[in-house]
């Protein structure tokens, strides 16, 4: 955190007319307030100024906080954009973004973003960036328009979007940041670091004059009414079925948030992708539910990845995510299991931040119900410091079957630039064995030019997380994760901006520290101008395997024991604002006993903001342990969306597996009809291409939503 003398500050100019926010900066309110300008450049040149001028205006009346901003651009022909869905991919066009630190606490905020058409992508960011809530639908408005030097914007936040505490804050955090992507160029109002974003709440500057909002509490009810005809493969005929449900948000507190939800469905969501897994471990998927995404990032125990690396872990610490949302009301093969209700209250209370979740699920297919609770609750005491417990609880209806995990965590800030972070948890099951705790430490320091983590991560032999993602237990994991950040004017001919030697070693062994495997990479990555990067790395690999496993059903099991290879890798991608792009990772050398070539590519065409398409391809050739145990696997996907709209849209997501002659989609249309408002239809399909394949599988599924606020 900058010292107090030199935070950046503004007031928000109090109104009685609200201005119309159609984009155009002509309502005479603006003109009386004054702008914040000098923003700096955090990319590519940190602290320098900003290469087009930016004007920012706040404004506040009793109902909502409005910002307009002015962002001059000498070339407008050339400003970006890429897509113009709800949530779009910032990173890759010209945007305009706002943080508002609502509670002042330096960690937590609100993140609207748009672009020069006017689309819109919100999130919550939790804890500096530790986790960060992609999937947080806010209500608000914006609007944009085009001008002979650049674009302007106009945004309505209502208060009743947002949860705050004027007694305790009544000075709120604020910043600002656009891109201006032709160049790669990312400026701040208030200054930010080029290894940090606008996540670092703690660098944002202050707003001042927020004190006439109204005291209303936020009260929406969200029914929903959901059809859905379903044939499975091989099926006789289609079964019909309708559902219908409701999410109830109350504000209990300007700070605290009520959630109920009742028979939730989750018919929408994205499939999952196919992936080959060649590890002995399951793999990891993604959260994508609404209702366990918002608000998430209160409930996560960890540090996190860095920001600039170019392809980070799913999560931060692969090896033990203590919660993870996706064990409940879902089977370990993905099937949904119904959720009769839940409920979860969130938000701050003070120097608190609360967090309590419970679900119950009914029994269904041989697996019984179960309530899942979790509560979590942290208390801040300086600038990006804090300390914190988790309690967990899964409780069966069968006798004597429940797991519980409970333990507490800091996070602490030294310099600015150090953190340590650290958590002690504990797990109680039915039949207990010793070793019923994990224990990790790590402590980072991210500065421009060098960067450095190291940690120690310890697993029980008895320790049980069924409300978590675990690889394995008795282990020790020691991680080192260090590298330098050059950049060099000698190389701008070149089109290169920074030079990134790196390495990540990751070392495990069991509780009497025989080593059980080893990853180490050693990396060195070119970052190009124009955001394109390619790195190459070496990897070194061991893994000892206690019991034999399968990487495929049709060959042999890999043997228990102890198996040592290289990989070569080589990865990157183009310039992903371009009309046309690729990614790309190669990888060639040994797979356990045998040998493997690798690839991945993926190229997107985008002919204009409204369409885009990625056709990619995972293919992975290898001969493991014996001539005889040949693996090949190949899965194309196939991705395509066409907006017709910002507000509708159309998303499909094909697979095809020409080894199992399988082919899936996934087919979304959505339609908001009004704010938080949506209609779905979706279309899965699942068939088999073979000559005696069975009758496909294939489900419609429509449904309909709609917000009403009180």
């Amino acid at each position: 955190m900058p010292p107090a003398s030199a935070v950046r500050r503004m007031s928000a100019f109090a109104i009685t007319a609200a201005p119309k926010i159609d984009g155009v900066l002509d309502d005479a309110v603006w003109r009386t307030a004054s702008p914040g300008i000098g923003f700096v450049q955090s990319e590519p040149h940190t602290g320098a100024p900003g290469t087009e001028l930016t004007e920012v205006r706040v404004l506040v009346d009793a109902r909502a906080l409005y910002v307009g901003a002015y962002l001059h651009d000498a070339d407008p022909g050339r400003i970006v954009v890429n897509d113009i869905r709800k949530d779009f991919k910032e990173d890759d066009q010209d945007t305009f973004e706002l943080l508002i630190d609502t509670f002042h606490d330096r960690a937590n905020g609100y993140v609207f973003i748009v672009n020069a058409e006017g689309a819109r992508t919100d999130k919550q960011v939790a804890n500096e960036g530790r986790e960060t809530n992609a999937s947080w639908d806010g209500v608000w408005s914006v609007k944009t328009h085009r001008v002979k030097d650049g674009w302007t914007v106009e945004m309505e936040i209502p208060f009743a979007t947002l949860r705050y505490d004027l007694e305790k804050a009544p000075t709120w955090g604020i910043n600002f940041a656009r891109r201006i992507r032709r160049k790669n160029e990312i400026d701040f109002w208030s200054p930010v670091p080029r290894q940090y974003n606008l996540a670092r709440v703690s660098l944002a500057g202050d707003l001042e004059g927020v004190g006439r909002v109204s005291a209303s509490r936020d009260f929406r009810i969200k029914p929903y009414v959901a059809a859905n005809t379903v044939r499975a493969a091989g099926g006789a005929g289609f079964d019909n079925g309708a559902n219908v449900g409701a999410d109830i948000k109350y504000g209990v507190t300007r700070g605290l948030t009520l959630d109920v939800t009742v028979h939730p469905d989750f018919a929408q969501v994205e499939a999952d992708s196919q992936a080959v897994n060649l590890t002995q471990f399951s793999q990891f998927f993604q959260e994508k539910r609404e209702f366990f995404i918002e608000n998430s990032g209160i409930f996560y125990v960890g540090d996190a990845a860095r920001v600039n690396k170019p392809s980070p872990t799913l999560t931060p610490d692969e090896d033990l995510l203590l919660f993870h949302s996706r064990r409940i009301g879902l089977t370990p093969a993905g099937t949904p299991i119904t959720i009769p209700a839940g409920v979860r209250l969130t938000g701050k209370a003070g120097p608190l931040t609360l967090g309590a979740l419970t679900m119950q699920t009914r029994a269904e297919d041989g697996i019984p119900a179960s309530n899942y609770s979790v509560v979590r609750a942290r208390r801040s005491f300086t600038s990006g410091s804090d300390f914190g417990v988790l309690l967990m609880n899964r409780q069966s209806d069968s006798a004597g079957d429940y797991n519980r995990v409970y333990g507490g965590d800091a996070n602490i800030r030294f310099l600015g630039k150090v953190d340590w972070n650290s958590y002690v948890m504990g797990s109680s099951s039915p039949n207990d064995s010793g070793g019923r705790y994990a224990a990790r430490t790590s402590l980072n320091y991210e500065g421009k030019f060098y960067h450095g983590k190291g940690a120690v991560l310890q697993i029980g032999d008895g320790f049980v997380d069924d409300l978590g993602f675990m690889r394995r237990n008795a282990v020790r994991k020691y991680l080192l994760d260090t590298g330098i950040r050059p950049r060099f004017s000698w190389l701008a001919p070149y089109r290169v901006r920074e030079l990134h030697p790196h390495v990540t070693w990751n070392y495990y062994e069991n509780l009497h520290g025989d080593m059980i495997g080893k990853n180490l990479h050693t990396g060195f990555t070119f970052f190009m101008n124009s955001g394109a990067y390619i790195e190459y790395s070496e990897n070194p690999r061991f893994e000892y395997i206690a019991n034999p496993f399968r990487i495929n059903s049709a060959i042999p099991a890999i043997p228990a024991g102890s198996y040592s290879w290289d990989e070569h890798q080589i990865k990157g991608q183009t310039d992903p604002s371009r009309r046309l792009s690729a990614i790309y990772t190669l990888i060639s050398g040994g797979l356990w006993s045998g040998t493997q070539r690798s690839q991945q590519i993926a190229v997107t065409a985008r002919p204009s903001y409204h369409f885009g398409a990625t056709i990619g391809a995972t293919h992975t050739a290898a001969i493991l342990n014996d001539p005889a145990a040949h693996f090949d696997a190949l899965v194309w996907t196939g991705r395509a969306n066409y907006s017709f709209s910002p507000v509708m849209f159309l998303d499909a997501l094909t697979q095809f597996d020409p080894r199992k002659h399988q082919f899936n989609a996934n087919v979304r249309f959505k339609f908001t009809h009004h704010p938080l408002s949506d209609i779905f239809i979706v279309l899965n399909e699942q068939r088999f291409t073979t000559p005696d394949a069975p009758v496909a599988g294939r489900s419609v599924i429509v449904k309909f939503t709609q917000m009403f606020t009180m």
